[in-house]
């Protein structure tokens, strides 16, 4: 889906809805942008932003035209972009993989100016008890949180909550994230056979994604 469809009705998904309130023209900083096409879909519905990356490992040249990217592992190393510079800044499906969140969550307090907001997306619980990906299965698709080997452990949003208080941030939203339309298509794709689209409609469907925003005061 090309994310410019949903300039006008970034309420059909929990992300696009945080990225279309980032005032005119600022700056989002993506944590963890791996392939960058979540990145990709930022910058078709908000094509007047500046954008930032960083990942450990990273694919900047998939990233869009002028991202500035920064390779970082961010449990150890604090990031170059200077104190309170930053109008948003997106963490999504990152905080499982970490074994302490300490540096990340302090650079995300750093980074944000006064008014500045950040979004957090992780695995719901409900991921534990979620379909195993069928072994035999041609498309590769975490379903359950155990079925990607490189998560370290469930972070649930109250647990971030409290970090993110600690460090002077407000908390302003949690829930779960979706994306309506292809929640809305899961009873048509359930019969389909295995594809991307299959395994992203059913997550959308069950809510496998809990999400949390966060910001500074102004």
């Amino acid at each position: 889906m090309n994310w410019a469809r949903l300039r006008y009705a970034s309420w059909l998904d929990t992300r696009a809805g945080f990225v279309a309130a980032t005032p005119r023209g600022g700056s989002l900083l993506d944590l963890g942008s791996s392939d960058g096409e979540t990145l990709g879909h930022f910058a078709e519905l908000r094509p007047d932003l500046k954008f930032f990356a960083t990942d450990l490992a990273g694919r900047p040249e998939r990233y869009p035209a002028g991202c500035e990217f920064h390779r970082a592992n961010l449990e150890t190393e604090s990031l170059p972009w200077p104190a309170g510079s930053l109008d948003a800044i997106t963490c999504m499906h990152l905080v499982e993989h970490l074994r302490t969140l300490d540096r990340l969550l302090g650079e995300v307090a750093r980074l944000l100016r006064p008014g500045g907001r950040a979004y957090f997306e992780t695995p719901h619980p409900r991921s534990l008890t979620a379909p195993r990906q069928p072994a035999d299965s041609p498309i590769k698709f975490t379903l359950n949180f155990h079925d990607d080997p490189t998560h370290v452990r469930l972070v649930p949003v109250e647990e971030l909550t409290l970090h993110l208080r600690r460090l002077g941030l407000g908390v302003e939203q949690r829930g779960v994230s979706r994306n309506w339309l292809f929640a809305a298509a899961w009873p048509w794709y359930r019969f389909q056979p295995a594809s991307r689209k299959k395994f992203t409609a059913q997550v959308h469907w069950l809510g496998w994604s809990a999400f949390l925003i966060a910001h500074r005061p102004a």
